[in-house]
């Protein structure tokens, strides 16, 4: 079922809806993954998972920025309470792919050993971690990274539902509704059609093979 381009996302908007959704998706398989490495590999895949993190703060903020001055397509028609649901889990994953990258990295900024192992996003561009926690007295730091860590481990289980109940609704309109659900953020297909006449078709104005003029 074809859309309207009203009826759609706009294209920088599916870009970055599917690039923040595939970092995720990776940087929590990636955390997934830390306790099946040796110990002399975990530092490697723990930057890698900062790196992710902070690309996807990026990716947030030009997201939030485009949808500020883009206005979004309106929701398929439906029950009142169902919008309401689909409006709460949608700002909700906002905040979540906000927080979990943030959370991470004041997190990090409160890591005892962050001195002696500055940060490089994909070991190349050099980051900053947050003065105002990195500075802080020791002990003081260590319960902020204690306590960071566990907001930032809380925050992914809270995605976890919210993913969910985002991709339950899309199917539920998409496969019981039958409205086109998925096609309002997936990329266009466009079909090139040959703008020639077929040639078993007489071009318009041409006279049929013995008809008369």
């Amino acid at each position: 079922m074809s859309l309207s381009v009203s009826e759609r996302y706009t294209t920088p908007a599916i870009v970055l809806h599917w690039a923040i959704a595939a970092l995720i998706a990776g940087n929590l398989l990636l955390a997934w993954s830390f306790g099946l490495v040796p110990a002399d590999g975990l530092r490697t895949l723990i930057d890698i998972h900062k790196s992710i993190g902070i690309t996807v703060l990026g990716l947030a903020i030009l997201r939030v920025l485009w949808r500020a001055t883009h206005a979004p397509p309106p929701l398929p028609a439906g029950p009142a309470w169902e919008s309401t649901a689909a409006h709460t889990v949608h700002w909700i994953l906002y905040g979540l792919i906000f927080l979990l990258p943030i959370s991470g990295w004041m997190h990090d900024s409160a890591w005892k050993g962050a001195a002696g192992h500055p940060v490089k996003l994909f070991f190349v561009i050099p980051w900053f971690r947050i003065g105002a926690i990195e500075h802080l007295a020791p002990l003081t730091k260590e319960y902020w990274h204690s306590l960071l860590f566990k907001v930032h481990f809380s925050l992914a289980y809270v995605l976890y539902g919210m993913f969910v109940a985002h991709v339950a609704g899309a199917l539920k309109h998409q496969f019981l509704e039958g409205k086109p659900e998925l096609q309002r953020m997936w990329p266009a297909i466009r079909r090139n059609m040959s703008a020639r006449p077929s040639a078993s078709a007489p071009a318009r104005g041409a006279t049929p093979t013995g008809a008369r003029p």
